[in-house]
């Protein structure tokens, strides 16, 4: 058989390829694979220093009081922090790489062969069940960054125990099992539960009861969903798709304790049994019906009443017409048509910003001077792009500002729209920073 040499894609090192039909390796092992993939989906490409510098910046002007203020200026600190923590993170894995490296006195081809059967299981199975692991990830811990890092550390984790792949029936309940300790271990190092709005001073933020807050939300893209489920377990194909990926039912489950939330998503959103539930948790089967019904019940009491149906929500025919009339009207000022697209008790918010809006009157109020051009906190012109998030119509906001003549990423509205209406019951604005994640550019 002839052998053409070529160079892995990450480090340069010389591969060997078998010149006979079939998928040509890239990459000299799955830690290579995996560096690239990461960098390929990286959705931030701020660099440390410059979150360094931000976050000093923004300690140095934390006001210690009043309480309120207190409150709001920490909560502002989370979406830098999480970005510095992620390439933290990721600068200790490259470190610990090259330390095993200098450390092996083996020579990488004597263990695993470039190009090797197991290489190519691990790549097949982070192709099979890659985007299936990161929405699980992502319902457990609502943050799109975090679970994109922790899908990324399952496999590096089942890569580092490939050994005992050959004794694994079910590679897809190993990967969850995985993947959901290492979730539950970041919970319980990050304790984090929403809270409630908060008055801002200064800002009228409505009439309506403040809406739970949860500051390390984000979106989710919906062109990186699962095409299509496992066989044996039909529940997730609706659940990926369906209204489990609201932010609002986001919200709710974030309410639950670490536990129950790992039990309530493993068995009535992915589908598992409760044999399989109990396994993936690492627990007998009492005690995960237990940890289930105790989140059961909690998830109804933290659910809006008039929510308790969430099956699927197929995209609605106006979806992507209702967004750009949204979008048209805010970029004309024209505040009828806005006025006319939202629901009179629509809810605004901006996670992690401390503000809200309750009400179409207070969220007009807060929006009118920013896009009135003849106002002193005009804002400038902005273009909004359609796009879907969490199973909902979403639009990407760029603004040029006066005197600029680029569009900067802005925003990623996701709208909440109630079966059989036309008109907003919910906007949930997002930072920009995911924007590459969505395939956007950050500038028009």
């Amino acid at each position: 058989m002839s052998v053409a040499s070529a160079e892995c894609r990450a480090c340069g090192r010389a591969i060997e390829n078998g010149g006979g039909p079939g998928r040509v390796t890239a990459y000299c092992s799955q830690a290579c694979r995996q560096r690239v993939h990461g960098e390929r989906h990286r959705p931030s490409v701020v660099p440390a220093q410059d979150l360094i510098t931000d976050l000093a910046d923004r300690l140095r002007k934390v006001r210690r009081a009043p309480g309120t203020a207190f409150h709001t200026d920490v909560e502002a600190l989370s979406a830098p922090f999480t970005q510095l923590r992620r390439l933290a993170r990721q600068a200790r894995a490259e470190e610990h790489e090259e330390e095993h490296e200098e450390r092996s006195v083996t020579p990488a081809r004597v263990t695993l062969s470039p190009g090797s059967a197991t290489d190519d299981v691990f790549a097949a199975l982070s192709e099979q069940y890659g985007r299936e692991l990161r929405v699980h990830c992502y319902r457990l811990l609502g943050s799109y960054d975090e679970a994109e890092g922790l899908t990324q550390e399952t496999f590096l984790r089942a890569w580092s125990a490939r050994d005992a792949l050959g004794g694994v029936g079910d590679r897809r309940a190993w990967l969850y099992k995985i993947a959901t300790r290492l979730c539950l271990d970041f919970l319980r190092q990050y304790d984090r539960r929403p809270t409630a709005y908060a008055p801002v001073p200064g800002v009228a933020s409505g009439d309506g009861p403040p809406p739970a807050r949860v500051p390390w939300l984000q979106p989710f893209p919906d062109d990186q969903l699962p095409g299509s489920p496992a066989p044996a377990h039909e529940p997730d194909a609706a659940a990926v798709a369906s209204r489990t990926l609201e932010p609002a039912f986001l919200t709710a489950v974030q309410k639950l304790p670490a536990r129950q939330r790992a039990a309530v998503v493993l068995r009535d959103v992915a589908g598992w049994s409760a044999r399989e539930t109990a396994h993936l948790l690492g627990s007998g089967t009492a005690s995960a019906n237990s940890a289930v019904q105790r989140g059961r019940a909690a998830l109804r009491r933290a659910l809006p009443g008039h929510r308790e149906d969430w099956s699927m929500r197929a995209p609605g025919a106006g979806d992507r017409e209702l967004v750009l009339r949204c979008g048209e009207a805010a970029s004309g000022a024209d505040f009828g048509t806005l006025a006319d697209l939202v629901r009179e008790d629509v809810v605004l918010t901006m996670p992690p910003d401390p503000r809200w809006f309750a009400g179409r009157d207070a969220m007009l109020a807060f929006v009118r001077p920013r896009l009135d051009p003849a106002s002193p906190l005009f804002a400038g012109h902005w273009r909004h792009v359609p796009v879907r998030a969490n199973g909902l119509p979403a639009m990407a906001g760029y603004l040029r500002r006066p005197g600029t003549s680029v569009h900067r990423a802005q925003f990623i509205g996701v709208l909440r729209i109630e079966p059989g209406e036309d008109r907003i019951a919910e906007i949930t604005a997002f930072e920009p920073h995911l924007f590459p994640a969505f395939g956007l550019p950050m500038t028009l």
